[in-house]
């Protein structure tokens, strides 16, 4: 036991270092190498006056390994974002409500109230006015920043091209300026993670059966129709409206596949992370497949199913990565009345082994799939009943207490 303990301690401290070393590399601002500088090819920092030599870059051949092809490419990647994102901007300017186009701008929106955050922006709700449509609009800021840059493009795209697809959220229109983008989307209820803390009670087993239809049938769309993976499945992204349906959002950090495998460390939310995105077999080169997502998946639909995230006990993120790489994968507790088959689904998706753990076809043949794709389940009603109880819950808590004390300290003073 005490070996045991030790060897997640080890690798608590090395997982801790390396975070630490990306984090650092993070945050340090990146400084752009610059030929006029010859002796270290940096812009130098702080107001110092500049010499000839970095007044004029040098003319001879032997600092052509000063011209810096890294920073023009760069560069080249900069461009082409803004490029695609002008594309897109010629699309944009309009929102359909029912086949009708109506004309799109900041100015035709009329706020009403925050409703969160997501990947690379915040979620407000607004009305269009001349539609009179409630949307949800995804405001984000374009900047400098070229990862930042590219998590917009990616949402955008994502959400414009999956227009046809009923588990995605849908994009109703989009404001593309020099300076923002706005993504205005059909408004949803309420993401399943606030619905869970709202209502203080686990998801019944028959309406996950429904969600998780929805869900993996969202995330093979993604996969086989734009080559995409999601990599930030959690019950946060997975929202409800009220006809009973679930669709996925937030592809700010949606991974691009090549040969079916993403080839980037972008970070989701790490305690949904699957092992070999923790720690990959060759760090320098990760490669990672939509079995990672299988994994989040799993972790999601414990916590969904209990009330309880399965590594509630760790103190900080850094055991939680220990955790995921050195014990048992989670699992339904036993005796609380889950089917057999929903137990298998749990295990199947939570299997450490990436290499054995299912993929989107192989889900979408098991029994607990097999059996929710075709069951008559009313998840509007259910959602319903459980909106009166929130209701019911949270007026009975913003009522004053009665109290008792006062009305006997009354009768004794008579």
């Amino acid at each position: 036991m005490s070996s045991s303990l030790e060897q997640i301690h080890i690798k608590l401290d090395r997982i801790e270092a390396k975070l630490k070393l990306e984090n650092l590399r993070k945050r340090e601002k990146p400084m752009e190498m610059d030929p006029r500088h010859p002796r270290i090819g940096m812009v130098p920092q702080g107001p110092a006056e500049k010499s000839p030599q970095q007044r004029h870059p040098p003319k001879d051949p032997k600092f052509k390994h000063l011209q810096m092809p890294l920073a023009r490419a760069r560069d080249n990647v900069t461009s082409d974002i803004d490029h695609r994102l002008g594309e897109i901007m010629k699309q944009t300017g309009k929102l359909t409500k029912n086949g009708k186009v109506y004309k799109l701008t900041v100015d035709s929106l009329q706020y009403i109230k925050e409703l969160g955050t997501g990947s690379c922006g915040h979620v407000v709700k607004m009305k269009h006015k001349e539609s009179q449509e409630i949307v949800a609009v995804k405001q984000m800021r374009r900047s400098g920043n070229r990862e930042e840059n590219k998590r917009i493009l990616m949402d955008l795209d994502i959400v414009l091209k999956s227009h046809s697809c009923p588990y995605i959220v849908q994009c109703m229109g989009a404001i593309v300026t020099p300076s923002e983008v706005w993504i205005c989307m059909e408004q949803m209820s309420t993401c399943l993670d606030k619905l869970i803390k709202r209502l203080n009670e686990p998801i019944p087993e028959q309406i996950i059966g429904k969600m998780v239809v929805s869900i993996v049938n969202g995330l093979n769309y993604l996969k086989d129709n734009h080559g995409v993976m999601h990599r930030d499945v959690k019950p946060s992204n997975m929202l409800l409206d009220e006809k009973g349906t679930v669709k996925l959002c937030d592809f700010g950090i949606s991974g691009r596949l090549v040969d079916s495998k993403a080839r980037t460390r972008v970070a989701g939310c790490t305690a949904y992370m699957a092992p070999e995105r923790i720690e990959p077999e060759d760090p320098k080169s990760p490669h990672y497949d939509v079995r990672a997502d299988v994994w989040s998946l799993g972790i999601s639909l414990v916590e969904l199913a209990t009330l309880e995230f399965p590594f509630k006990h760790c103190m900080n993120e850094f055991e939680v990565l220990a955790c995921v790489l050195e014990q048992d994968p989670p699992r339904l507790p036993p005796n609380r009345g889950f089917s057999l088959d929903f137990h298998h689904f749990i295990q199947s998706c939570l299997t450490k082994d990436h290499q054995k753990r299912p993929k989107y076809p192989q889900l979408m043949e098991h029994s607990f799939f097999k059996r929710y794709e075709i069951a008559r389940v009313d998840v509007a009603s259910w959602f319903a009943q459980v909106l009166e109880k929130i209701k019911a819950q949270e007026s009975a808590s913003r009522q004053p207490p009665t109290s008792t004390t006062a009305s006997a300290t009354s009768t004794t003073s008579t």
